[in-house]
C-alpha cells in the first residue's frame, strides 16, 4: 500500500468515535504512530511495539483486532443491548469505522513497509483479513449468547478492587467428570437453565459437608452453559458491600449471571449480613432480573450462633432477632444439601472413578485401601475418593 493510503488509514483511526476506546490499547497506539511517522528509527520502534502486542493472539492481526472490537464496551453496543435499536448517526459511524478496521486487518508486513528503504530484520505477523461490518452485525444479533465488553472475554470473573476482571486459570471442570450426587447437581443445573431461558429461577444455597462438590457443581454448570450466555461473578464475603456496584454493572445486560459466594458464613454482628439479606429479598438497589445468587456453605444455618446469645440480654425483642439470624438460609429459594457419603456411596464413587481411570485392581483390595485412606483423612467424601484414586495413579 502506498504511503498516502497508510496516512489516510491513520487519519481515519484518529477520527474514531464509536470505537475510540481501541485507540488507547498499546498496540493500536503503536500502529498509529508507525503510520504517521516519517523517521526510520521511530518507525522501527513503533512497529516492534505493534507486533509485540499481537503475541497474545498468536501474532495474527485480524484475530487481535477481532478481540479488541468484540470486547469494546461502546455506546452503540450498550444501547443496542438495552433497546434493540441504534440511532442512524451512530450506525453510520460504526459502519465507517468497521470498514477502516477491515482494511487495516488486511495489511501485511510488505504493505506496511512498501516504499521504505530498509533492508534489515522486520518482525513478522500473519493476517487473513476480515469483514468486521458483517461480523459485528452478526455479533449484535446474538449478544445474549456472546456478550460484550469484559463479559465477552471469559466465563468466570472476580472482583478486584472496584473492577470486575476475568478469573485467570479458571476451573475447567465439566459435569461429566462428577461421580455421585446426580440428583443434587440436577437441581442446580435445572435452576440455572431456567435462568437462561427467562423462566423464574431461585437463589440457591448449596450446603453440606466439605469435599462433596458444592463449589465444583456451580463452576461445572457455568462451563456447561457459558456458550448459551451464562457468566459467573465470584465475590468473597468481605466484598458483599459491592453487590450494588456489581448489580449496576450487569443490569440490562443480555447475558445471565450467577453471583457466586463460596464458603459463606456470618457472625451475628457481621456488616455484610444486611447486604446479602437485601439482595435475597430483592430490594430495589440490590436486584437484577438477569442474575441469581448461588452460595455454598458447610453450615445449614449460615449465621453462627452461640448458646450465650440465647441468654436474656438488653434486646427487648430477642426472639425476633434470633429468628432473623437463623432464617437467612431460608431466604434462598432453593436449598440443595450435599450430605457426606456413607460407606456404600463412598465406595461406589471409588469404583466408578477407578474404572474411568483404568485402575485394574481386585475390588476387595480396592475397597480396603479406599477405606484406610478415608480413615487417615478423617472422613469419607467425594473429594477423598478422588484423592485416593489420584494417589493410586502415581
Amino acid at each position: 500500500m502506498e504511503s498516502s493510503g497508510l496516512t489516510a488509514l491513520a487519519h481515519g483511526l484518529s477520527a474514531f468515535t464509536v470505537f475510540r476506546g481501541l485507540l488507547a490499547e498499546p498496540g493500536m497506539a503503536a500502529l498509529r504512530q508507525f503510520l504517521l511517522s516519517g523517521d526510520l528509527n521511530d518507525r522501527l520502534d513503533s512497529y516492534g511495539r505493534f507486533v509485540a502486542a499481537l503475541a497474545g493472539d498468536e501474532y495474527c492481526l485480524d484475530a487481535y483486532l477481532r478481540r479488541l472490537i468484540f470486547s469494546d464496551e461502546n455506546a452503540v453496543v450498550v444501547h443496542f443491548a438495552r433497546t434493540g435499536t441504534v440511532a442512524p448517526a451512530a450506525a453510520a459511524n460504526a459502519r465507517a469505522e468497521l470498514s477502516i478496521l477491515s482494511t487495516l486487518s488486511a495489511l501485511t508486513t510488505e504493505d506496511m513497509w512498501a516504499g521504505i528503504d530498509y533492508g534489515g530484520y522486520l518482525p513478522q505477523y500473519e493476517t487473513h483479513g476480515a469483514d468486521f461490518r458483517e461480523e459485528y452485525n452478526q455479533r449484535l444479533l446474538y449478544l445474549g449468547r456472546y456478550g460484550y465488553g469484559i463479559f465477552s472475554t471469559a466465563a468466570m470473573f472476580r472482583i478486584d478492587g472496584t473492577e470486575i476482571v476475568p478469573v485467570e486459570s479458571a476451573d475447567e471442570i465439566t459435569l461429566d467428570r462428577f461421580v455421585g450426587y446426580e440428583a443434587e447437581r440436577q437441581k442446580v443445573l435445572a435452576n440455572t437453565i431456567a435462568l437462561l431461558e427467562g423462566r423464574p429461577a431461585a437463589n440457591v444455597l448449596l450446603c453440606g459437608d466439605a469435599g462433596t462438590g458444592k463449589s465444583s457443581t456451580v463452576k461445572a454448570c457455568v462451563n456447561e452453559l457459558s456458550r448459551r450466555g451464562l457468566r459467573l461473578i465470584e465475590l468473597r464475603k468481605d466484598q458483599l458491600y459491592q453487590l450494588p456496584m456489581v448489580l449496576g454493572r450487569i443490569r440490562g445486560n443480555p447475558l445471565k449471571f450467577i453471583l457466586f459466594i463460596d464458603d459463606l458464613s456470618f457472625n451475628q454482628n457481621d456488616d455484610c449480613f444486611s447486604m446479602l439479606k437485601a439482595a435475597l429479598e430483592g430490594s430495589a438497589s440490590a436486584k437484577a432480573p438477569n442474575a441469581v445468587i448461588y452460595a455454598t456453605s458447610n453450615r445449614r444455618h449460615i449465621v453462627k450462633e452461640r448458646f450465650s446469645e440465647r441468654e436474656t440480654g438488653d434486646d427487648i425483642h430477642r426472639n425476633d432477632t434470633l429468628q432473623e439470624l437463623l432464617s437467612l438460609s431460608e431466604r434462598f429459594g432453593l436449598t440443595v444439601y450435599f450430605e457426606r457419603p456413607n460407606k456404600p456411596l463412598y465406595l461406589d464413587i471409588v469404583h466408578r472413578l477407578a474404572e474411568r481411570c483404568g485402575i485394574d485392581m481386585d475390588q476387595a483390595d480396592l475397597d480396603r485401601e479406599a477405606e484406610a485412606f478415608a480413615l487417615r483423612r478423617g472422613s469419607r467424601s467425594a473429594r477423598a475418593a478422588e484423592q485416593f484414586i489420584n494417589s493410586m495413579r502415581t
